[in-house]
This record gives C-alpha cells, sequence and structure tokens, in this order.
C-alpha cells in the first residue's frame, strides 16, 4: 500500500530533494513551503503521515504541530530539524509527535518512521470501524 505523505519545509531545495526520493520509493507526496500550505493541505487531504520541519519562519514546527493535532488528533507527525534541543524534542513528544529526527535525515529510518505511522493510522481506523460496526448493531437491534 502506497504511504501518502505531506511534507512541510520552508527550504525549497529540500523539498524537492526529499519528495523525489519518497517518490522513488513509492510514496505518494505533497509538499508545502510553509506552515500555513501545510495546514491548509492537512485539512483538505488524507495522509497517512506529516513530515514537519521545526524551524520555519512564520510559525515554528511545535505550533505547527499543535495546530494539526488540534482539527486531526490521529495524524500522523515526524519533525525534522536541523537545531534540535532537548527540550523541543521533549514539547514535540508530549505534543503527540511520533518522532524527532535530525537533518539531513536518513531516508531509510524517515521511510521506516512513515512505515510506522501508516500502521499505526491503520490500526486507528480499524479500531474506529469496529466501534462504529458495534454502534449501528446495538442501535439497530437486528
Amino acid at each position: 500500500m502506497t504511504e501518502k505523505i505531506l511534507l512541510i519545509d520552508d527550504e525549497e531545495d529540500f523539498l524537492a530533494v526529499m519528495s523525489e526520493r519518497m517518490k522513488a520509493r513509492n510514496m505518494e507526496v505533497s509538499t508545502a513551503s510553509s506552515a500555513k500550505e501545510g495546514l491548509e493541505k492537512a485539512d483538505s487531504g488524507n495522509y497517512d503521515a506529516v513530515i514537519l520541519d521545526l524551524m520555519m519562519p512564520e510559525m515554528d514546527g511545535i505550533e505547527t504541530l499543535k495546530r494539526l493535532k488540534e482539527k486531526n488528533p490521529d495524524l500522523e507527525v515526524i519533525l525534522l530539524t536541523g537545531h534540535a534541543t532537548i527540550k523541543q524534542g521533549v514539547e514535540a513528544m508530549k505534543l503527540g509527535a511520533l518522532d524527532l529526527l535530525e537533518k539531513p535525515a536518513d531516508i531509510n529510518s524517515l521511510t521506516d518512521k512513515i512505515h510506522a505511522a501508516q500502521a499505526k493510522k491503520m490500526l486507528i481506523v480499524e479500531k474506529k470501524n469496529e466501534e462504529m460496526i458495534k454502534k449501528i448493531m446495538a442501535t439497530k437491534g437486528w
């Protein structure tokens, strides 16, 4: 199954390179060059994971993560940074980030994280479907 990824980073060259590397691994990739654009795309798409830069000019990755999780608590977000601090990493994990990786990210490690995010999303969807079926069965009285 092809993973559907949203890549948010203010560095255009990084977006182009990472997008191509992910596509070469049979992933469907959408890109956004700002947090605002990324939030808009996240609202309109059903992504398996969001790869999010921690340091962006208009809105940092932590604030973007908060907003993504407010709208979709089940969304899997992996933060990337070239300037990681332990404090930021801890805060990101508390806010629900799947992981925080340093740039340049090892593509194999990132791919493994994306596969884990997709598997986790599939479990969440399956659980929600089971709950919905139980609710329907209980209310219909068949």
